[in-house]
């Protein structure tokens, strides 16, 4: 297998980049849609604290639309990333008085050609 040119690589990272930026700013506004867009039918979402594991796009999305304390509001500290492995830090507004501080774990399927989705978001 060929190794990506620089310029390969730093489109690919651009274009990862632009997808989670789309997702934060479709989720900051509730759209449960455009929100799981990003997700392949297939992903894996583990919640370590709790060890909660979602199988699959559409029951991680019926899980966050039926939240009783669905966040009102995400604000994205920073995105560092680099090939497979990316990780957001922001903060969710769960209340008027409580916010929460955050990193995502998100690790991309490899063989990823057009749009970025993330299969596994631990």
């Amino acid at each position: 297998m060929k190794a990506k040119s620089q310029l390969e690589q730093s489109t690919q990272e651009e274009q990862i980049r632009t997808a989670l930026n789309a997702h934060w700013r479709t989720s900051a506004i509730g759209d449960a849609n455009a929100e799981h867009h990003i997700y392949d039918d297939d992903a894996i979402c583990d919640y370590p604290q709790s060890g909660v594991r979602i199988l699959g796009r559409s029951n991680l999305q019926a899980l966050r639309s039926h939240h009783p304390g669905k966040p009102s509001g995400f604000k994205v500290k920073r995105i560092l990333g680099n090939g497979n492995l990316w990780i957001t830090e922001y903060m969710i507004r769960r209340t008027q008085s409580s916010l929460a501080r955050v990193s995502g774990v998100l690790t991309l399927k490899s063989n990823s050609h057009s749009t970025p989705r993330v299969p596994d978001c631990r």
